[in-house]
Formats: C-alpha cells, structure tokens, sequence
C-alpha cells in the first residue's frame, strides 16, 4: 500500500465509518413499546440536550437513563433503556478492521466520535464478539471520546484539542466522517478531511489512492 504524502494520523469516526448505525432501527423500537400519542416524542429523542449533555459527559449515565423515562414518561428497567439507547448499533465490517489494520502499518490510527458511555461499552461488546479485541484500543493508536473531552463535534475546539493530543499539525491529520457538518469545521481548522457518503467509501478511498 502506497502511503499518502503529508499524512502522518488518519483519524476516523465511529458512526458509519467503522461501526454501521441506524437510527431508524431505534425510533422503531420505541414506537413499539409507546402507546400511540406517545408516539411524537420519538423524533424529539436524538436532538433532546438530554442527549447532547451526555455525549460531551454533562451527565452521568444514571441521570440519562432518568431524563429518557422523564422524556417518555415510562418507568422502564435500565436494561430496557440500554437495550433501547444501544439498538442503534449494528455491525463492524470485518473488511473495515482489515483495512485498518494495513493502514496502520503506514500510519497512526486514531478514532474521533462523538459518543458515551453506554455505547462504547456496547462497541467494546461487539469487538470482543467479532474481532477478539476488548477495545478500540486494541486497533487504534489514540481513541478520543466526547463525553471524555467533553466537547463534541463540530465544535472547533474538538479537532484543535485532537491535533495537540496526537502532537501532529492539523494538515498532517486526514479525517473521516459521515457528517458534512463535521467534516466542514474539520477543513476550516487545517485537517484533510474526506467525506464518507456510502458503506463502502473507506475501502473505495484508499483503493483510489494507490491509483
């Protein structure tokens, strides 16, 4: 594999990226188990500052679980709220991990995402399952969380606290995301970024670039 010039840390998202999510799959859950003039109350949960608050580490995860069944006004178990709140995860391609794993012989791996904790001991689980790995630790070189940070893209502080942690300049970081949003003040602070739009776009990047 040809290394790119002027690149020393490919930093990736998680959601998309590396693990494939599907909000819809949640939403759908939820409307299962709600009575029906509940219902309206679905589309309010992934933009609720409930949300935001956890994924920069506002809140603890029992205070989550505590502002989900004030939200819905339900007393569910916190096995269900987990059950629920992780549903969204699906699977890691096994072609994904592969390809990390030759990236890494080029170059420093490293995972931005916006995230909590109830998730990432989810992604743990999975890793463990497919890959044997007891965390994002076993395949990346740096792992930044923002509930860890506490600060959450696309805030600019967020890709400028990265880029000193790694030690690297910003221009010297290539950035992976699904969120044009993400990506655009990713740009502004000097990174490459390439915008993942498809299952396929990491391999299909790299195979581009050997061209």
């Amino acid at each position: 594999m040809k290394k790119l010039e002027n690149v020393d840390f490919l930093l990736f998202d998680l959601g998309n990226v590396i693990i494939n999510i599907d909000y819809s799959f949640t939403i759908n859950e939820l409307t299962k188990r709600l009575p029906k003039e509940k219902h309206n109350l679905t589309s309010d949960f992934f933009p609720a500052k409930f949300h935001k608050d956890y994924e920069k580490g506002l809140i603890s995860t029992l205070e989550f679980r505590d502002a989900v069944k004030n939200h819905f006004q339900e007393s569910w178990e916190d096995t269900e709220i987990d059950y629920l709140w992780n549903s969204l995860l699906k699977d890691i391609p096994n072609e994904r991990i592969e390809l990390i794993k030759q990236l890494g012989e080029h170059y420093g791996l490293a995972v931005l995402s916006n995230t909590n904790e109830l998730h990432i001991d989810a992604v743990n689980e999975l890793l463990k399952k497919q890959f044997g790995a007891s965390s994002l630790h076993d395949i990346f070189d740096e792992v930044y969380f923002s509930h860890e940070l506490q600060l959450a893209k696309p805030d600019p502080n967020i890709y400028l606290k990265v880029s000193e942690l790694l030690v690297t300049p910003p221009d010297n970081i290539l950035f992976f995301d699904d969120l044009i949003e993400n990506i655009e003040s990713a740009k502004n602070i000097g990174y490459q970024t390439h915008h993942v739009t498809h299952p396929q776009a990491l391999i299909s990047y790299f195979e581009n670039v050997q061209h």
